[in-house]
């Protein structure tokens, strides 16, 4: 009696725990994707409902189908998979734009308003249809909420982090860079879908920002305006994601270890081995139609394993063939639907049939490590490459504006940034005004975020910041003594940088305001006219600053806390930086060259304020006056040799910086000058800017030494040489051909006309009597000759 009583008790306890587990999975799931009528689309859609009978992914699955009228007349596909028919907004309605990626969010947001499916569900899975699931996604599982949606990380949206966002959203800090996989609790998509679609026709007709340094679109024509709409759009009403970087990956890419992704996505080409696949190669494939006709066959597991021994690496590989064999199947169990014969019997056929096959593409499930969500994951400290020790992250950021003379200094520095090993990122802060902006061409130079312009001024050189030992200090800050002379390369940890800049502005404007002391003997500024206003916001603003500081002046060396309680003081460094055209200390590496003075070398010379207005970057193949050979200075007086080598150093990589700039962007090196048709077009856009090139070259000549002069005139003369030698016999070549052709051609008509009219005269004598008499008199009259003949023949 106790047995049963005890069973009894423990089947009560289990109907318990089936009951709580039921009530877990009670929880609606419907995953939608989104395709037009194309071949294209059709066969992503069979790999995709193929992987998801195989993942067995719980729910419904819906394809949302956006034809035109004429598409659809044609459209051979409907029975794919569950569909819903949604208009097709690939022409705008309103603006007439080609955009058909739009399709996604009105169509999510048109399923929403009249699918009577959606009025029944709890959670929605959002995939797109070059997607092959591996195992059931479970949004609950995954840890989204309610007011919490996951996404995949997508890392190259870099329009979240500048311009882009602040136009597009009241809160671009809440933007997410996120996309592919899309797990959202259906009362978060009601509220967010409409803003989805309302956010990507904003980014869409924004054309003035789809250059790719701030979208990250790669062909630069607003073809991922949806992603940022999606972007925008959460963050305007305040959606944030748990972003997962785990769940999705590209085949091609190898998972971390312990990651099991339970979703590829195949946008991007792949490999294995010799073997490749790349879904733009088939975008009008009717592959789906075409009875037992497979992509090319992929390494068989056999083979993989002979190509890679490192074993998380192998299941790179592993991962990619299961993608392509996934969809190879999906495609030969659609012709089987299709009504398509048996296909013949083939070593590959057997093995997507086989168990091997079934075992190596069963469902797979998530990890806690893959469920990790990229805020949780703990980011260890980068290791500099010089010497192993770990270090904070760096990051570099240097000003610019929108002037062809800060772009060839751009190039110069980028250059520089890649050839030293400099650890970290580097971000050009590059102020424009709207009109500057919108005719600027060097979007594309560096990593680049915008900021608001606040001045036109020219630029000085440097100058002593003797203001700081005289009374400008003691009328701009309470601590004169703390004023310390430094400028030009400054690090600082990120806390101290966010307290200080706000008063290094206000000093800024307070000093620049301070007309009465613009003096030179007072500020040490050459042109007397509060140019140099900055640098003293600067050290007045750090002699001000009141906190705990930790900062040090100067590039690269090494970072300590020091404590002052009342002044931002500086630790600084005089072996990092030098000008070219000093003296360099004697076995001093140092690390950064700046070019702010004039410098030379014997009879050449160097001042970048002579290349002001020429624009060297799209210019192709400018580049400055080659420096002397080292191998020509004076070995003899060695403090001067030291002193020419830097300055040779920095010319020369200054001018590889536009070389390797050019060979990105021009055609040949005989392209010196823009084509005729793109400078008339450039010439009606911008007239004020270009100009003359001959008139820009003369008014850098008028200011600079006789020789530098001469120099920069045979630079450009030389150039426009080159271009009429170049152009001249191509002309000539083809204006003499052209007359040989033509010549050709006449002769021909001419022998044609001759020899058609000797033809014409001997059918005319072969004619009947009758004829001829009847003609006789006319031709008689006409031609003497004639009449003489027709006499012999009576």
């Amino acid at each position: 009696m106790k047995k049963v009583l005890i069973l009894m008790m423990l089947m009560m306890l289990g109907n318990i725990d089936i009951t709580k587990g039921a009530k877990k999975v009670s929880w609606k799931v419907h995953t939608l994707f989104s395709v037009e009528c194309q071949n294209y689309f059709d066969w992503q859609t069979v790999g995709l409902m193929n992987s998801y009978r195989k993942a067995k992914q719980p729910g419904p699955i819906t394809r949302l189908l956006s034809c035109t009228d004429e598409e659809k007349k044609n459209y051979k596909g409907m029975h794919l998979a569950p569909t819903f028919e949604v208009p097709s907004m690939s022409r705008h309605p309103r603006t007439g734009d080609w955009y058909p990626a739009i399709n996604k969010p009105a169509g999510v947001v048109h399923w929403l308003k009249h699918s009577k499916e959606a009025k029944n569900v709890d959670w929605v899975l959002i995939l797109d249809a070059d997607m092959i699931i591996r195992g059931p996604i479970l949004p609950w599982e995954l840890g989204a909420e309610k007011g919490r949606p996951v996404a995949a990380y997508y890392g190259y949206l870099k329009g979240c982090d500048n311009i882009l966002a602040k136009l597009h959203t009241k809160h671009p800090d809440l933007c997410d860079k996120v996309g592919g996989l899309l797990a959202f609790h259906i009362s978060d998509l009601r509220r967010f879908a409409p803003l989805w679609l309302s956010k990507t026709e904003e980014v869409r007709e924004d054309k003035e920002h789809w250059a790719t340094n701030i979208t990250g679109d790669i062909y630069g024509k607003g073809w991922i305006s949806e992603m940022y709409g999606y972007s925008f759009g959460a963050a305007e009403i305040g959606l944030r994601h748990k972003i997962n970087d785990n769940l999705m990956i590209y085949p091609g890419y190898v998972p971390r270890e312990g990651i099991e992704p339970v979703l590829l996505h195949y946008g991007l080409p792949f490999s294995v081995g010799n073997w490749s696949f790349n879904k733009l190669a088939h975008h009008e494939d009717g592959i789906v139609y075409e009875c037992n006709r497979l992509f090319p066959e992929p390494p068989y597991p056999k083979e993989v394993l002979q190509l890679e021994l490192d074993a998380n690496q192998r299941r790179g590989l592993f991962i990619s063939i299961e993608c392509i064999n996934t969809i190879n199947e999906g495609l030969l169990l659609q012709h089987g639907v299709n009504g398509c014969p048996k296909p013949a019997w083939s070593k590959y056929l057997s093995f997507l049939k086989s168990k091997s096959f079934a075992e190596l593409t069963k469902p797979k499930y998530v990890t806690p490590a893959t469920l990790k969500m990229m805020d949780e994951e703990i980011i260890a400290a980068p290791v500099d490459r010089d010497d192993g020790k770990t270090h904070p992250k760096i990051h570099t950021v240097f000003s610019t504006e929108c002037t062809t003379y800060f772009d060839w200094q751009t190039v110069g520095l980028m250059h520089s940034f890649r050839l030293s090993g400099q650890p970290g990122n580097i971000t050009r802060l590059l102020s424009c005004n709207d009109e500057d902006l919108r005719k600027y061409k060097g979007h594309d130079l560096a990593p680049t975020h915008y900021v608001p312009s606040m001045n036109r001024h020219p630029l000085t050189g440097d100058c002593y910041l003797i203001g700081c030992d005289n009374e400008l200090a003691k009328l701009h800050t309470s601590h004169p003594e703390a004023c310390d002379k430094v400028g030009g390369v400054i690090i600082m940890h990120i806390d101290d940088l966010r307290k200080f800049a706000m008063l290094w502005l206000h000093k800024t404007e307070e000093v620049r305001a301070d007309r009465a002391h613009y003096a030179r003997n007072i500020t040490g500024d050459i042109y007397e006219s509060g140019w140099i206003s900055e640098m003293y916001g600067y050290s007045f603003g750090a002699a001000e600053f009141e906190t705990l500081f930790l900062e040090i002046f100067y590039l690269h060396i090494q970072m300590w806390m020091t404590t002052n309680g009342l002044k931002l003081k500086h630790t600084i460094n005089s072996e990092i930086l030098i000008y070219p055209g000093y003296v360099p200390a004697l076995n001093v590496k140092y690390r950064v060259f700046h070019y702010g003075l004039r410098f030379s070398v014997g009879n050449w010379s160097f001042d970048k304020a002579d290349w002001r207005e020429v624009d060297m970057v799209n210019r192709c193949w400018s580049k400055f006056p080659d420096p002397p050979d080292s191998s020509t200075l004076d070995q003899a007086n060695k403090e001067n040799l030291r002193r020419d080598m830097l300055s040779i150093e920095c010319a020369k990589t200054l001018n590889e910086a536009l070389e390797l700039h050019h060979k990105k962007k021009c055609p040949s090196a005989d392209s010196i000058l823009i084509s005729k048709a793109d400078e008339n077009t450039e010439e009606r856009e911008t007239p004020k800017e270009i100009g003359n090139t001959n008139a820009s070259i003369d008014s850098i000549t008028n200011r600079v030494a006789t020789n530098h002069s001469e120099e920069l005139a045979s630079v450009q003369k030389e150039e426009l040489a080159s271009v009429q030698k170049d152009e001249i016999p191509r002309s000539l070549r083809f204006w003499v051909v052209f007359l040989w052709a033509f010549s050709g051609f006449g002769f021909l008509v001419v022998i044609f006309l001759v020899y058609s009219g000797h033809s014409k005269r001997r059918t005319r004598i072969k004619h009947p009597s009758r004829r001829r008499r009847s003609l006789q008199s006319g031709f008689m009259e006409s031609n003497g000759r004639d009449r003489h003949g027709r006499d012999v023949d009576l």
